[in-house]
């Protein structure tokens, strides 16, 4: 059975920084890209940022390009999106994406539960 954990998020203020993370089990997770998606309060899930099975590829939306890193350690079997320089709009439930292939252009097959983020003074 595959799960996707996801971990890191809270209460940070405008400016401030979170790093999250997502525990896989249940599939090969060196062998997948994974992806960051998040959904704001009345709106539809968005996709963040996406990272090939190796980790050396990855690409961000435009409004988080230059702020969030993801990145994966394959030996942990664990996914990280570093959130740096966090805006009030960035607030929003945070999933984790088992994709189906190894480069980042598959669809998406599991999601995780979520983490909330909120970025408040």
């Amino acid at each position: 059975e595959v799960q996707l954990v996801e971990t890191g998020g809270g209460l940070v203020q405008p400016g401030g920084s979170l790093r999250l993370a997502c525990t896989a089990s249940g599939f090969t997770f060196s062998r997948f890209a994974m992806a960051w998606v998040r959904q704001a309060p009345g709106k539809g899930l968005r996709w963040v940022s996406k990272i090939n099975s190796d980790g050396s590829s990855t690409t961000y939306g435009d409004s988080v390009e230059g702020r969030f890193t993801i990145s994966r350690d394959n030996a942990k079997n664990t996914l990280y999106l570093q959130m740096n320089s966090l805006k009030p709009e960035d607030a929003a439930v945070y999933y984790c994406e088992k994709l189906r292939e190894a480069y980042y252009y598959s669809e998406s097959d599991y999601r995780g539960q979520g983490t909330q983020v909120t970025v408040s003074s």
